[in-house]
């Protein structure tokens, strides 16, 4: 299959380390040496995940190479809805108009990307679809609580559209390769390690160092397995983009790997943890740097220790 199109939205809000400064002392020296994050983008009070997911779709629409009327399957993906019910892949099919089609939510935490990626594929395999939208969308800042000086200050909010198709329709697709997935549930803090029971304590990290570690662990095996399935080493790849959850996990698993920094793509400095739309972003921000016969990994650990890897060839 071939992502055929891409689009992201970005909240105009920015919030810089200095609010936090003044919110709960954190300085931005320390935000900055242990996150990487200087500032981050706040969904507006009018926005939601579902807008959020909508506003990304309204940019992707323009130049779709194809009429939206085709799209024969929507898959989202979020830990942060916004209505558990009528979930942002409804609000699309809604938006779009388009009935009697597969519509679908689901959520692995941060892994979610690549797990509604994994169901289009599904899908396809089946002859049930040839051409899918597939959105992610979190908004972090709902549910987040700024006063939390272990997790408060990591968190922005953004949101993908990702047009993919059965079969090439232009040569500048770029065709999946393959895109491996699991979970490592059963490992470490991973029960509650890192959370969301909006019923009762809210957004939590309460175990950062164990999901550093498994997220340095995992992303770099995943990475290795799916370029080695494939026939493919580490020094072919052209870039790596991975979850964006902390540029030390990022220059971790890139040391680990043996890439270049410079390969590693990035945009927690100015966004901060973005959830499962922050890789995607990464897509859409450099898709200009990718040249034909690139190899890049999109590699995900979420909350619960989901993770995987999609390799794709530009």
């Amino acid at each position: 299959m071939y992502i055929t199109h891409i689009a992201s939205y970005i909240p105009a809000t920015v919030v810089g380390n200095e609010h936090f400064s003044q919110l709960n002392g954190l300085s931005d020296e320390w935000i900055l040496s242990r996150t990487g994050i200087r500032e981050r983008r706040k969904a507006s009070p009018t926005e939601n995940t579902n807008t959020l997911a909508l506003s990304a779709l309204a940019l992707g629409l323009e130049g779709l190479p194809f009429p939206a009327s085709e799209i024969d399957l929507i898959v989202g993906g979020t830990y942060t809805p916004y209505d558990t019910i009528h979930t942002l892949a409804h609000a699309a099919q809604n938006y779009l108009k388009i009935s009697d089609i597969p519509v679908v939510s689901i959520s692995t935490a941060c892994s979610s990307f690549l797990n509604v990626m994994e169901v289009v594929q599904g899908y396809f395999a089946m002859n049930k679809a040839t051409k899918a939208l597939v959105l992610v969308s979190d908004h972090n800042t709902a549910y987040s609580d700024e006063r939390d000086t272990i997790g408060g200050h990591l968190w922005g909010d953004a949101a993908t559209a990702v047009f993919v198709t059965k079969e090439r329709l232009k040569d500048t697709d770029w065709e999946v390769l393959d895109i491996i997935t699991a979970g490592a549930g059963t490992v470490g803090k991973a029960v509650d390690g890192v959370f969301l029971r909006p019923n009762t304590e809210g957004f939590k990290m309460n175990a950062g160092k164990d999901v550093f570690l498994n997220a340095c662990q995992y992303m770099a095996k995943v990475t290795t397995d799916i370029l080695k399935k494939n026939g493919y080493t580490i020094e072919q790849l052209a870039y790596f983009a991975p979850h964006q959850a902390n540029w030390r996990i990022t220059k971790n698993v890139a040391e680990n790997l043996g890439l270049p920094e410079e390969k590693a793509l990035s945009n927690i400095q100015y966004l901060g943890n973005t959830g499962c739309a922050g890789c995607s972003v990464a897509l859409w921000e450099n898709k200009h740097r990718f040249k034909p016969n690139d190899l890049v990994a999109v590699t995900v650990f979420g909350g619960g220790y989901s993770y995987g890897s999609m390799l794709l060839k530009c």
